[in-house]
C-alpha cells in the first residue's frame, strides 16, 4: 500500500496550482486539459486539485474549506519559515498566525490559502529535517 496523493476541491485548478507556485516555489507537475484535475511535484506523494464542479458531477458534494475551523491542514517543511512566509503573504495568502517558535523547537506560521484551506510553514523539528 501506498499513500498515493491527497485532493483539495477548489473552484479553479489551474489558480489553485499558480498559487502554491507563488506562494511555496511548488512546480505543476500535472494540469488536464480540461483544467478540472491538476498536481503539484512535491514528491512520492502528490498535493493534487479537483474543481469542485467535477466533484458535483461525480454525485459529491464538496464542504468549504475554513480555516479558522479546519479539520486537516497541509504541513510544508523549509528551513525558511519567515522568507517562505513573506512570500506566501505577497502571492495572496492569508496570514493566520505569523511566525512563532514553538517550545518543542520548531518555528512555525499558519495561512490560509485562496480556497481557505489551511497550510502549516514549518521548520523541521529540532532543527532535523524529516527523513524522506
Amino acid at each position: 500500500m501506498k499513500f498515493r496523493y491527497t485532493i483539495l476541491y477548489v473552484e479553479d485548478v489551474a489558480r489553485a496550482l499558480s498559487f502554491y507556485e507563488s506562494a511555496f516555489g511548488l512546480a505543476t507537475g500535472f494540469l488536464h486539459e480540461g483544467g478540472d484535475y491538476g498536481e503539484l511535484v512535491t514528491g512520492e506523494t502528490k498535493l493534487a486539485f479537483s474543481s469542485r464542479a467535477l466533484m458535483t458531477q461525480l454525485g459529491k458534494d464538496p464542504a468549504r474549506a475554513e480555516p479558522k475551523r479546519p479539520v486537516f491542514e497541509i504541513a510544508l517543511e523549509t528551513d525558511d519559515v519567515a522568507g517562505t512566509l513573506e512570500r506566501a503573504r505577497a502571492a495572496g495568502a492569508s496570514v493566520l498566525q505569523e511566525l512563532r517558535e514553538e517550545e518543542w523547537g520548531q518555528t512555525t506560521a499558519y495561512v490560509s490559502d485562496l480556497d481557505g484551506y489551511l497550510v502549516e510553514i514549518c521548520s523541521p523539528v529540532g532543527g532535523t529535517a524529516s527523513p524522506d
